[in-house]
């Protein structure tokens, strides 16, 4: 069976729902479609999303996420409508909104706090729902990840190794453990004690990695974390939502941050660097500036130096947000797809 008609329909979550078999026909996917964008002879038809409505609902602020919905959507011929002040949540409950977008809309994207949102759209819509990001979760991030690291390690995903540095119970954190853990990949988090991943996610997560081979660990000192890491990847110390704690938190990581050091602490000159954006890499953004004066640096997760040196592929990455986009609402709500 070709793995795409196992897509056809379905809700993008989070990668638990996800065989590493269908993780990889998405990142397939991306690769034609990236290609196929950028000129390259394929036999994709176009316009696979044509005469399709897709309504975007976004509860956080954001640039790469809202970007590459609407641009992958407007490439595949498909109509979009951006949601910021709908009643949701406010004078309608979720349920009830998910009910009346089923009835409008081909597919439905959410980016937002809980978990339980975007599940509750999935359950009670009817159509597909795509995760953009909550508090737990940022499946199409990974998809980005992993799809990058294929471009520029030269191993399959089950022979690399991963190391995130810095907040280990933060939603990309998570994604990254759940990705790794389906395809194989070794994923280690360094973080401090007091910000190590969920214990029960490593609980849910041990037989998935068991069955693919997949290392998982946690390790406080990120210099012992990185030897060997094909990937060193971070996030921003303070997420949204999580303004207030900015202090404490800038206490707790301040040792975490990827500087050149780090890099050489790996053993391989070939490693990359990754993040989700936006980065504090300098003082050039004002919550930037704020922080660096909290924190009393120039720069807080990432150096400079090594955000823009040859080592980083942020900006790969952020393009891959598109293109592996694209593939999940193609794979899951096209009807001119080859099954």
């Amino acid at each position: 069976m070709n793995l795409l008609s196992t897509l056809k329909g379905r809700s993008f979550l989070t990668l638990l729902d996800y065989s590493a078999q269908e993780i990889h026909a998405l990142l397939a996917l991306a690769s034609e479609l990236k290609a196929r964008k950028k000129g390259c002879p394929s036999d994709l038809p176009r316009h696979l999303l044509e005469d399709k409505n897709i309504v975007l609902i976004f509860d956080k602020t954001s640039t790469r996420t809202r970007c590459s919905f609407e641009v992958a959507a407007f490439d595949e011929g498909a109509n979009v409508t951006f949601l910021t002040n709908s009643q949701m949540g406010g004078k309608e409950s979720v349920e009830d909104t998910a009910r009346v977008l089923g009835r409008m809309y081909d597919g439905i994207e959410y980016r937002g706090f809980s978990q339980r949102v975007v599940e509750n759209l999935a359950a009670y819509s009817g159509i597909p729902v795509f995760n953009g990001l909550t508090d737990d979760d940022h499946p199409t991030q990974v998809l980005a990840d992993f799809l990058t690291a294929q471009e520029h390690v030269d191993k399959p995903l089950e022979a690399m190794k991963l190391v995130y540095v810095g907040d280990g119970r933060n939603n990309v954190a998570n994604a990254l453990l759940i990705g790794g853990a389906k395809v194989g990949m070794d994923v280690t988090v360094s973080s401090p004690r007091g910000l190590f991943p969920d214990s029960a996610l490593l609980e849910k997560l041990s037989p998935i990695a068991a069955a693919s081979g997949s290392l998982l660990s946690v390790e406080e000192n990120p210099y012992e974390a990185v030897k060997g890491a094909d990937i060193i990847y971070t996030d921003v110390w303070v997420s949204m939502g999580e303004e207030d704690k900015a202090r404490e938190r800038v206490a707790l990581l301040k040792a975490y941050q990827v500087n050149e050091a780090l890099l050489e602490a790996t053993g391989n000159p070939k490693v990359i660097f990754e993040h989700c954006l936006p980065a504090y890499h300098d003082r050039n953004t004002v919550s930037g500036a704020k922080l660096c004066d909290i924190a009393g640096m120039d720069a807080l997760e990432v150096t400079d130096d090594v955000f823009r040196g040859a080592h980083s592929v942020v900006f790969d990455e952020a393009e891959n947000r598109m293109h592996t986009i694209k593939a999940v609402m193609v794979a899951s709500l096209s009807d001119k797809l080859p099954r």
